[in-house]
């Protein structure tokens, strides 16, 4: 499994300006000066994921591709990626770059596979895949042409993805199923529907809503919130001469989507105002609901949101935690890992769904739907009362703590650890049992819902408790620098639910920034030799937060024949060491990927050193170092020759030639061979 230990700040790529040579002021372009925050992290977050470092180590053929960048709490940014192999995607491989607007990167996450060695040609053909997929689903509507994509895990596998859309046993789907490309196996399958089965007050009483037109034509469309509109289900959105909706009535539609817009637009206000995210899916945008589903049910099928009716047909499922559980949802599914797969992980999709309900009723503060913790009690989908209690799930047969059964339980009971964790971290427990008998202080719904939100945005395919664990004590520290409270109440929520500690887990001293950890780098990151010669490259490290530590080093992943000395092999952050890597005569030609470990009395980070042996141009540089090379690209502190001259990398290029007119920006001269 790739799991590397350490959550590296970054290992060979800090970018923070204060690790780069200093460069007079008016030296600098504009352009450099004038990088937007989000600019500088997205760099840096690519810069990280080309190199593989700490969590983001890939493989022969495998390369991360940024799908997103989204901006969290606490100045920092989360930059998601989708893993390739020769290519193809590769379902179960994504990762997350955290970053600070100065070009810091602080954190990595990847979700967990195994090394990736795969055929890239299927043996089965694409109708036999279909035909496969089709028959997992009784009734189908349409069929996605099958895509080869690389399916991870402990065994990762080529396979087909196809997407089956229709019923199954009467319930909604859209099914992606995933066949062996080889066997015809049905390896896995993930379902974008997410049915609710909540609801909670009737109605929000008369409410103002955001509408499109004027004068005598008005739509159910929201004009300044791109892709929010609501319409009947199976058909076109709302629309009439004046721009007065609804009559009160619960059983009429156009009122269920007066609840609907009403509750989504609060949501998005909620979402801007209280945790920074722009729109639903984060980057402006939202999805369409649609009213008059003939079930008693709700759901989200992975592009809009359906809403049906309760039990009795006297009310539509349209209350405020309904819609924003729905919508949460959505949330879930467009940050960083998408919406996974599993019990466990389904679970924690579901309590999102909730914790987003709760904050947007929390946000409305509407007197007629108070505020509260309760899922479905207003609807009463099925007659008896609340479905879910946040404060209690046991209530209803749902779990209050967590346990090795949780990634076997159906997905809404499996929501009960985190929304009890939630409401713990909110409220506090003077009115909640917890699971060890313990007292937690709450620290408000707002807060609580920036450390959930931030922890979010770590999220990867294979996210978990622990994870999420580990995630918001991250996010606590950054988000509250200087106070313990507020990690504390964390951590002390989690432990309430039996959420156990996680390896590497931070700690908080109180002092921003907390705790002690250090970065480790080397200059050159890279070099070419022909068997039997040797490279070097310096190893650095600096001490980034708290105490200085002692810091063992070790290389690993040599190629056949090579032998590693780091001198010295034990530092105090603060210090350097020098990596000889000595070939012999017999190491077989190609590029391996050295990676250099500093194993910390608190904290491990990982920087990678790509050796070619044999192969290509031998180098002409100085002592060993690879000529410049006007295709590649180059970041700060790398070290090449060029005209028998020793240059060392100030910023980022690609074909900025040392010593050019211009070039003092970019290369500093380290003096001649």
């Amino acid at each position: 499994m790739r799991s590397p230990r350490g959550l590296a700040a970054i290992a060979g790529l800090a970018l923070t300006f204060a690790a780069v040579p200093a460069i007079p002021a008016a030296a600098v372009p504009a352009r450099q000066q004038a990088a937007p925050p989000e600019a500088l992290a997205a760099r840096a977050a690519d810069q990280a994921a080309l190199n593989g470092v700490d969590r983001l180590a890939k493989g022969s053929g495998e390369a991360f591709v940024r799908t997103g960048v989204t901006p969290g709490g606490g100045g920092l940014y989360y930059a998601s990626y989708q893993r390739t192999y020769h290519g193809l995607p590769v379902v179960g491989g994504d990762a997350v770059v955290v970053a600070d607007g100065a070009g810091r990167v602080r954190g990595t996450e990847a979700a967990r596979t195994a090394p990736i060695e795969v055929p890239t040609q299927a043996t089965l053909s694409a109708g036999q895949a279909t035909k496969i997929a089709r028959s997992k689903v009784s009734t189908v509507d349409s069929a996605t042409p099958p895509k080869l994509v690389v399916l991870a895990g402990d065994a990762p596998k080529l396979a087909y993805e196809v997407v089956v859309s229709g019923h199954d046993q009467a319930r909604p789907t859209r099914l992606h199923v995933f066949v062996d490309s080889v066997t015809g196996q049905v390896l896995d399958t993930r379902d974008d529907v997410r049915e609710a089965g909540t609801g909670n007050s009737y109605y929000g009483g008369t409410v103002s809503i955001d509408t499109s037109g004027s004068g005598s034509s008005y739509s159910m469309t929201d004009p300044g919130r791109r892709g929010i509109a609501c319409g009947r289900e199976g058909g076109s959105i709302f629309t009439k001469s004046s721009n007065t909706w609804g009559n009160g009535s619960g059983t009429d539609l156009e009122t269920a989507c007066v609840d609907a817009l009403y509750s989504v637009q609060t949501e998005w206000k909620m979402l801007g105002d209280w945790l920074g995210r722009n729109g639903i899916d984060g980057a402006g945008g939202g999805f369409r609901a649609s009213v008059g589903l003939n079930d008693v049910n709700a759901y989200w099928d992975g592009s809009s949101t359906h809403f049906g009716h309760s039990q009795d047909n006297r009310r539509q499922a349209t209350p405020m935690d309904v819609v924003g559980h729905e919508f949460g949802h959505a949330i879930f599914q467009t940050t960083p890992g998408g919406a996974g797969s599993g019990n466990e992980n389904g679970g924690l999709n579901e309590s999102t769904g909730d914790i987003f309900g709760a904050l947007t009723e929390a946000y409305a503060n509407n007197p007629v739907d108070r505020p509260d913790f309760t899922v479905g009690e207003g609807v009463n989908l099925v007659g008896q009362g609340p479905i879910r209690y946040m404060d209690n799930p046991s209530k209803v047969g749902d779990p209050n703590c967590y346990s090795s059964s949780i990634p076997s339980t159906e997905v809404h009971a499996a929501a009960g650890p985190q929304n009890h964790w939630f409401y713990l971290l909110s409220q506090g427990s003077s009115a909640s049992p917890t699971c060890n008998n313990s007292t937690v202080t709450g620290i408000g719904i707002q807060k609580a819902g920036k450390i959930f939100y931030n922890g979010l945005l770590k999220k990867t395919s294979s996210w978990n408790h622990r994870a999420a664990r580990k995630a918001t004590l991250e996010a606590a520290i950054a988000l509250f620098p200087g106070s313990c409270a507020e990690f504390t109440a964390t951590k002390a929520a989690w432990d309430a639910v039996s959420v156990a500690a996680v390896s590497g887990e931070p700690t908080c001293s109180g002092q921003p920034p907390a705790g002690n950890d250090y970065s480790l780098t080397l200059s050159p990151t890279s070099a070419s030799v022909q068997p039997g010669q040797t490279a070097t490259t310096t190893i650095t490290t600096r001490v980034t937060s708290g105490n200085a530590q002692t810091v063992q080093l070790l290389a690993t992943g040599l190629p056949e024949g090579a032998k590693a000395t780091i001198s010295p092999a034990s530092v105090q952050s603060g210090g350097t060491a020098t990596l000889t890597i000595t070939t012999s005569a017999t190491t077989p030609q190609g590029t391996s990927q050295v990676t250099v470990t500093g194993d910390g009395t608190d904290a491990d980070h990982t920087a990678q050193f790509s050796l070619t042996v044999g192969t290509g141009t031998p180098p002409t540089g100085c002592d060993g170092l690879a000529e410049w090379d006007s295709a590649k690209a180059y970041v700060p502190n790398d070290v090449v020759g060029h005209n028998g001259h020793k240059w060392t990398s100030l910023w980022y290029s690609t074909g900025a030639e040392p010593g050019a007119p211009g070039s003092w920006a970019v290369w500093s001269d380290a003096g001649a061979c």
